[in-house]
């Protein structure tokens, strides 16, 4: 089970929460609480927004809490819109191409979940990714899969309705051709402008999640797919939100 959390709001030194507290990212990866492993040891990731449209990445295949200049850019880096994700590898190898968030143009998204018999449905699944996508496929993971068929039906134009047909169509592979679980989904996804999350299962366990600041925290605990676009305190509200929260300055999500 991998781990992430994602800010949006306020500016903030990427520290604050990948770094200090007592429930940062580097802590939850040397010890979740809920997790088939308490370690996420393989590789970690963060993109972050500033002044150009496309997100800054920098990720690689260490432990989170090793990795020094990890430790540098989170305490001298202060963004307004970032994602970070810490990974635990379920079968694809430990390599930066694996490691989350991945990003194609102006959006970047990280996942945790998985697709039932995905070893067995990996050419499937790149078949599936458009053309025009498919020299963006990095990696070997269903997460990249999935991200990068979402971007095929279109993010831009409608980023929860792209994300809830890939997600769709890769649990109906997982039917017809792999395993149960067929699909466990927990992810967040971004265009610099705004923050999307959501968590869906096929079966009673999806993946755990909150929206949360600091000191308090609403848990998500709806079996059935969830999305909502997730705004700062100065943008208008989201329409299409199925739940959502405010900060004093901004919001934080976690999973």
């Amino acid at each position: 089970m991998c781990r992430f959390l994602a800010w949006t709001g306020a500016p903030r030194y990427l520290d604050a929460f990948v770094l200090n507290g007592d429930r940062s990212l580097i802590v939850q990866s040397r010890g979740a609480l809920i997790g088939k492993t308490p370690l996420n040891a393989d590789g970690f990731g963060l993109a972050w927004y500033g002044e150009r449209e496309t997100p800054c990445i920098y990720k690689d295949v260490n432990p989170a809490w090793s990795d020094a200049n990890l430790e540098q850019i989170s305490r001298h880096t202060r963004s307004g819109h970032f994602l970070a994700h810490v990974r635990a590898s379920t079968s694809m190898a430990t390599s930066r191409n694996n490691c989350h968030p991945f990003s194609l143009g102006r959006w970047s998204f990280m996942h945790n979940g998985q697709v039932g018999g995905h070893l067995r449905l990996r050419q499937d699944l790149d078949g599936m990714i458009p053309a025009d996508c498919y020299a963006h496929r990095f990696g070997a993971t269903d997460s990249e899969a999935i991200f990068l068929i979402a971007a095929g039906y279109g993010l831009d134009r409608d980023p929860i309705g792209a994300m809830m047909q890939a997600v769709g169509d890769v649990e109906s592979l997982s039917r017809a051709k792999g395993d149960t679980p067929h699909m466990r989904f927990a992810a967040c996804w971004s265009d610099g402008r705004t923050l999307y999350a959501a968590r869906y299962a096929s079966d009673r366990f999806p993946p755990a999640c909150s929206i949360k600041s600091v000191l308090t925290a609403s848990s998500c605990a709806l079996n059935r797919w969830m999305a909502a676009p997730l705004r700062g305190p100065r943008s208008r509200p989201a329409q299409r939100s199925k739940w959502r929260a405010k900060l004093s300055d901004g919001i934080a999500f976690s999973q």
